[in-house]
């Protein structure tokens, strides 16, 4: 077999923070805001944190409706369920 057919062609992940785009929102929604050199490290590392505890979470709901997919509606029950969680 080829090398082709047996490997995924993957985009190029990004490994570096889009911290230009974060400090620009930040500034369009609060000017007034003055934020520390790395707030925007952190705000990425939050966002990323989210994402993989949603994807964990949907990941288990699916399997709990013994569904190989993961739909829209297991991604909506895990966000409710995860927000619930972060409120404190």
């Amino acid at each position: 077999m080829a090398l082709s057919t047996t490997v995924s062609q993957r985009k190029m992940i990004r490994r570096k923070a889009p911290r230009g785009f974060l400090k620009r929102v930040f500034k369009r929604q609060k000017p007034q805001l003055r934020l520390e050199t790395s707030s925007d490290l952190l705000v990425h590392l939050n966002c990323l944190l989210f994402v993989h505890r949603l994807a964990e979470e949907s990941r288990v709901n699916a399997c709990g409706s013994k569904c190989g997919v993961i739909k829209k509606e297991h991604v909506l029950a895990a966000a409710k369920v995860i927000l619930k969680k972060s409120r404190g």
